[in-house]
């Protein structure tokens, strides 16, 4: 049975881990608006910077290589923008996998105490119980280890996947020896 002071002291736990995970979730959104801030910069600036080539445009194959100058770096930023939106939303999963594992971690220590406050207050004879609940006990307890396995390789191939992703998108957008010769 749970004292007064154990449910106290649970509470403030919670509570603290609360403005924790807060605390987490609005430095990841900083970390968000500073980087669409950045990019909308660049975008301006870059932007600016075309219009004056533009008006500085002579004949028509100028202007023609001018566009494919300015295209040729999209599939770059664009794929940088999305490496920094998948870190910044990694970094807070990271944040909040390890708080919840953290969690689990200490509730299966309650429960393990829990239990084995039971099992020595357990009357004569319930020893097969006792060992049941011991067994499912450990079998949970592996159960939620191989989830947690799971779930880190998982993310890891979904990371790796990303990556490659982005490196073909990059490579993509660049020009060709074929495509620089037309130009």
């Amino acid at each position: 049975m749970l004292t007064v002071e154990q449910i106290i002291a649970a509470q403030k736990a919670q509570i603290a881990t609360l403005f924790d995970l807060s605390d987490k979730a609005l430095a990841s959104v900083e970390k968000l608006n500073e980087l669409n801030l950045q990019a909308a910069k660049a975008s301006l600036n870059e932007g600016a910077n075309h219009a004056q080539a533009v008006m500085g445009v002579k004949d028509l194959q100028e202007l023609v290589a001018l566009q494919n100058a300015a295209l040729q770096p999209l599939a770059e930023k664009a794929a940088s923008y999305s490496r920094h939106l998948y870190d910044i939303a990694t970094g807070i999963g990271a944040e909040f996998t390890k708080l919840a594992e953290a969690q689990a971690a200490d509730a299966q220590k309650q429960f393990v105490s829990a239990v084995d406050t039971a099992v020595k207050n357990a009357p004569q004879g319930s020893e097969s119980a006792v060992a049941a609940v011991k067994n499912a006990v450990s079998t949970a307890t592996a159960a939620m280890e191989s989830v947690q396995k799971a779930v880190k390789q998982a993310t890891e191939l979904a990371e790796a996947n990303f990556n490659a992703v982005t490196a073909t998108a990059v490579s993509a957008g660049k020009p060709t020896k074929a495509s620089k010769a037309a130009a």
